[in-house]
C-alpha cells in the first residue's frame, strides 16, 4: 500500500521515455532539412491542370529546365543567361540526344514565355519536351 522507497536493489519496470522522445525529434530534424533539398530545379509557381499525364517519368533520362517569373532561365538549379543555356543545351544533346527536356514554367508567365524556351531546346535539337504542371485539386 505505501511507495516502495528503493531499499531493494530490483530491476524497475518503468519505461523510460526520454530516449524514444530523442530519436524522434532527431528524426523530425533530418527530415526538416531533407525534405527541401528532393525538389529539382528551381522553385516556381507551377500552372494547374484538370488532366495531368500519369506517365512514370525515367529522372536519369531528363533534363530539367525552369522558368522564373522574371523570366531566368535554369538548367536544374544552375542560372544561365539565354547564351549559355543554348550552348549547354547544345552539349547535352550532343552527349546524349535522348533525353526528354521538363520545362517547369511559372503560371504568372505567358505562354509565349514558355514557348521561346521551348524553341530554345528545339533550337539546340532537342524534340521530346514536356510542360510540369500540378494536378487540380478535388474537393
Amino acid at each position: 500500500m505505501g511507495m516502495d522507497v528503493g531499499g531493494r536493489g530490483g530491476v524497475k519496470s518503468d519505461i523510460n521515455v526520454t530516449p524514444l522522445v530523442d530519436v524522434v525529434l532527431v528524426l523530425l530534424i533530418i527530415f526538416m532539412v531533407v525534405t527541401p533539398m528532393l525538389q529539382k530545379g528551381k522553385d516556381v509557381q507551377l500552372p494547374v491542370t484538370s488532366n495531368p499525364d500519369k506517365k512514370p517519368s525515367d529522372e536519369k533520362n531528363e533534363v530539367l529546365v525552369s522558368v522564373t517569373v522574371e523570366r531566368q532561365l535554369y538548367i536544374e538549379h544552375t542560372f544561365m543567361d539565354e547564351e549559355s543555356f543554348l550552348a549547354a543545351m547544345g552539349e547535352t544533346y550532343a552527349r546524349s540526344p535522348g533525353k526528354t527536356i521538363i520545362i517547369k514554367g511559372d503560371k504568372r508567365l505567358s505562354f509565349g514565355d514558355v514557348k521561346d524556351v521551348m524553341l530554345l531546346v528545339n533550337k539546340a535539337g532537342f524534340t521530346n519536351i514536356a510542360v510540369m504542371a500540378d494536378a487540380e485539386q478535388s474537393g
